[in-house]
């Protein structure tokens, strides 16, 4: 049976976390949108709440016990609640190192996860997203082909987080061409591998502060120990849902913030002797923004407990995701209707919120739970 009731565990993880999103994110939103950067002094504290540590188990030098994805979804609600831009920079690691924990060979574990455990921000990257109108996860023109004991990597990505500051990438690609997800992999590329070109740092319409790049790969040498999972390779849907699931989780965060800001906005806003909240057409809004966050993660919640007991959660993940990106777009886009002429100036939260989660259609393999 589902329990919607948190464990004292889960309850002090959503405390920690949206303490220190109210006391380190929330407050710098702005600037960093502004100057298109994240303080340094913020990654570190944050790193410091040991999120993805607490994922790794002890025998790699983290310190958890399990993998709950259910608490990882909780604790990436709360970070959005600060800011976007630095959540996906924060958990921009979990990607790789989720994928090598959940699917990597030991040998790839004791190589890769002992990094992230560490008091340092170690930065980590992946490559999934391509420049094309027409991308496809399930259709990569990423290509890797088997040559001996290598294989050789040629293709193109987009919005690659962190790519010029990170030591190593999860590369995804294409491995037989028109075999759907069952024909992509993953590769754990060094980004100084020859063939590895990380292009100038993109401008975007929204997370301005997270840094993202595009990367092209040219006979791009790779050994085949390299591939995740080793020779029986990787569930490349499984890496995407766990995927989506997080990038849901961070669309509902963010749009309960922008939906408590519009709140609190329409209940001390008079006009014309009352708060604007009374009126019927502003209050209807705001209860169907507060309807749809809920329900998004109602269904990230239902297929994270799916996943965390191993029944298959892909089409909830797809859902959810799905649906979180057209919710997060609607909460944020009610919000600047609310504040009126107010909302389209940059002084108010709710222009950037709006920005931001007009890429959650687009995003994918950002960060992973």
């Amino acid at each position: 049976m589902v329990s919607f009731e948190l464990s004292d565990e889960q309850k002090m993880v959503q405390e920690t976390v949206n303490s220190f999103a109210a006391d380190q994110m929330e407050p710098l939103m702005r600037e960093c949108d502004e100057q298109n950067s994240i303080p340094e002094e913020v990654i570190s504290k944050g790193w410091e709440l040991g999120l993805l540590g607490g994922c790794i188990p002890e025998e790699y030098e983290g310190f958890g016990e399990e993998l709950s994805t259910v608490t990882g979804l909780i604790a990436l609600e709360e970070l959005a609640w600060g800011d976007l831009s630095m959540a996906l920079h924060l958990m921009a690691p979990s990607v790789l190192a989720i994928s090598v924990l959940d699917q990597g060979t030991e040998e790839q574990k004791k190589q890769i996860l002992p990094a992230f455990c560490g008091e340092e921000f170690k930065a980590a990257s992946s490559a999934l997203v391509e420049p094309y109108y027409n991308f496809c996860p399930s259709a990569l023109r990423t290509t890797a082909v088997n040559d001996g004991d290598e294989y050789v990597i040629n293709g193109k990505k987009c919005l690659v987080p962190l790519a010029q500051e990170s030591e190593n990438m999860l590369v995804f690609a294409a491995t037989a061409p028109g075999m759907g997800f069952a024909g992509v992999d993953a590769f754990i590329i060094p980004v100084s591998t020859k063939g590895v070109k990380v292009g100038e740092r993109e401008k975007n319409m929204g997370i301005k502060a997270l840094a993202t790049y595009p990367v092209t790969f040219k006979d791009c040498r790779v050994p085949a120990a390299s591939r995740l999972g080793g020779e029986a390779g990787c569930d490349f849907l499984r890496l995407l849902s766990r995927s989506r699931l997080a990038l849901a989780a961070l669309a509902v965060g963010m749009s309960r913030r922008a939906l408590e800001h519009s709140r609190d906005y329409a209940t001390q806003r008079i006009a014309f002797g009352e708060p604007i909240g009374s009126r019927q057409a502003i209050a209807f809004m705001i209860a169907e923004m507060a309807i749809e966050v809920d329900a998004t993660r109602l269904l990230a919640w239902e297929a994270a407990w799916r996943c965390d007991r191993n029944i298959d959660f892909e089409k909830e993940a797809a859902l959810a995701k799905n649906y979180a990106a057209d919710m997060a777009m609607m909460v944020c886009d009610r919000g600047v209707q609310i504040m009126g002429g107010h909302g389209y100036v940059r002084d108010n939260p709710v222009e950037l919120w709006f920005r931001n989660a007009r890429g959650f259609a687009a995003f994918e393999g950002f960060v992973m739970v």
